[in-house]
């Protein structure tokens, strides 16, 4: 059977392989799990106090990033093996700086970060009723152009 979705989670629980398609062309093929761990061990999500800290932020912390970190608004991600050691890194170097950190999140890669890191954008649908479905807590999903 096939299935086209754009909700990344309902492939994550019905598909046994999944195809990233950017453009027209295919970017990565794999099952859920295996795109999941090339991407790394752990997402960590650092919310700054605006758009330009976030900026800066990111320029001082791409070193503990497996990936190419993303910035979306206040928001920054980045990729990392040691999540735990690198949360504390990232603490340690924004504090030196004074920046205030608004929030920090730890959590295993989904499939939403793996289409972020292939394509740099973010999915263009709303995952949080898909989440309510299937009681895991989501982020809502950007809408791009």
């Amino acid at each position: 059977m096939l299935l086209t979705t754009q909700y990344l989670e309902e492939a994550d629980r019905l598909a046994n392989r999944v195809v990233v398609i950017d453009s027209g062309k295919v970017i990565a093929n794999g099952t859920p799990a295996e795109l999941k761990r090339d991407l790394g061990a752990t997402v960590l999500e650092l919310t700054l106090a605006d758009d330009a800290s976030a900026t800066t932020a990111s320029e001082m912390l791409k070193d503990l990033s497996t990936k190419v970190t993303h910035v979306d608004g206040n928001l920054l991600e980045l990729t990392v093996e040691k999540g735990p050691a690198v949360a504390a890194e990232a603490l340690r170097r924004l504090d030196a700086a004074d920046m205030p950190l608004l929030g920090l999140s730890l959590h295993e890669p989904s499939l939403d970060d793996v289409f972020l890191a292939l394509t740099g954008q973010k999915t263009e649908v709303d995952t949080e009723a898909l989440t309510a479905s299937t009681g895991r807590k989501g982020r809502k999903a950007k809408e791009t152009s």
